[in-house]
């Protein structure tokens, strides 16, 4: 698995090598056309002869950072081409103000369940870098809460947040009719902490319940909807599940056109395990950007773009961007990396706050 950290590359690439690979590689994200040296002195503002970036494009060929594809045309960057740039010559994407306030809008409506979260977050994606969008939700086999915590959505509909024993975190979005405040969440809070952490479905009674809407008083109606998500939750032991957004998209692009690649891609996308494995295996909480065949379960001249998505070192979740080799990591990093980190920080503040001796408040002060 890559991540975007610098690697010490066989070839010492001397700055002006560097100036012309980038030059040809982001020419052929552009375009999707073989580049050659009159191309890049009219467009692409090189300071050198023709000549001279013909040469230097030979020796790139030589090291195995391009590639020409047929006799006389330019040259297009090979995957350790492209490896060389994510990993050391790409720049960084400023997301424009249109596209903060999208995904910001998106955010600020879709709060609630993960799995609503990653649904929309991977429509916006893919609608805004015009690639396939791809979002994994981690499974979830615990028996047991851990600890229970609250984030107040509306006055009639609240969070519950669920830290289940093995460490993931499960969100219920649940409606009421009851006019909710602070006050009666960390009430509820307080009494699901008391009574119901550490037991199974199985030992939560009805005697439980009861005590738990006594204590509720007047705001007892909402106990029992809590009940019935606590229920759900602790009875529904759930594989990993991977889902993708705009996959027509990929037949805007002359890499998978042809019958026989794009069925090798729909192959790829429908065998998920594979993909799950990459996606949930990775050791960098940043972004990690896999090309080609580097971790054999890609398909030739494709790349996968994703982060995870992780709450108190555990991963919930991974939002992430599949498409052709020549697609513009730029934006698509950015693009990934600010809307994962807003999903993290959302849901890390419905959390309680660490206590000193390691484990976690019982609540939080109001």
């Amino acid at each position: 698995m890559k991540d975007l950290t610098p690697e010490v590359s066989n070839h010492k690439l001397s700055d002006r090598k560097k100036m012309i690979l980038r030059s040809v590689i982001e020419s052929h994200i552009n375009n999707g056309e073989p580049v050659g040296s009159k191309y890049l002195v009219s467009s692409a503002n090189i300071p050198y002869s023709s000549a001279t970036i013909r040469a230097e494009m030979a020796e790139l060929e030589e090291m195995g950072y391009l590639e020409q594809p047929h006799t006389s045309s330019g040259r297009i960057p090979t995957q350790q081409g492209y490896r060389f740039y994510v990993d050391s010559l790409m720049e960084s994407y400023k997301l424009t103000g249109t596209e903060i306030i999208e995904l910001n809008n998106m955010l600020k409506s879709k709060i609630g369940e993960l799995d609503s979260i990653l649904a929309s977050a991977s429509k916006l994606v893919a609608s805004l870098t015009n690639y396939t969008s791809v979002a994994l939700k981690a499974g979830n086999k615990s028996d047991s809460v851990k600890n229970f915590s609250y984030m107040l959505l509306d006055s009639h509909e609240f969070l519950l947040v669920m830290k289940m024993e093995d460490g993931k975190v499960v969100t219920k979005q649940i409606k009421t009719d009851v006019e909710l405040n602070d006050r009666i969440l960390f009430k509820l809070e307080q009494q699901l902490n008391s009574k119901l952490v550490n037991l199974t479905s199985k030992e939560i009674t009805l005697p439980i319940m009861m005590d738990v809407e006594n204590a509720m008083g007047v705001e007892s109606s909402i106990v029992s909807p809590a009940f019935r998500a606590i229920y759900e939750t602790l009875g529904n032991d759930t594989e990993s599940d991977l889902k993708y957004e705009g996959v027509t998209k990929l037949l805007d692009y002359p890499e998978f056109a042809d019958v026989s690649k794009i069925k090798n891609v729909m192959d790829m996308l429908d065998d998920k395990k594979g993909l799950i494995e990459l996606m949930s295996d990775s050791k960098n909480e940043g972004v990690n950007i896999t090309l080609g065949n580097e971790e054999g379960t890609l398909v030739d001249n494709s790349a996968l773009i994703y982060r995870p998505i992780k709450v108190s070192g555990q991963t919930l979740g991974v939002i992430g961007v599949f498409g052709p080799a020549r697609m513009d990591y730029s934006k698509v990093v950015s693009t990934v990396e600010y809307l994962s980190e807003k999903i993290t920080s959302m849901l890390s503040d419905a959390l309680p706050a660490p206590s000193e001796d390691g484990g976690e408040n019982e609540g939080k002060e109001k």
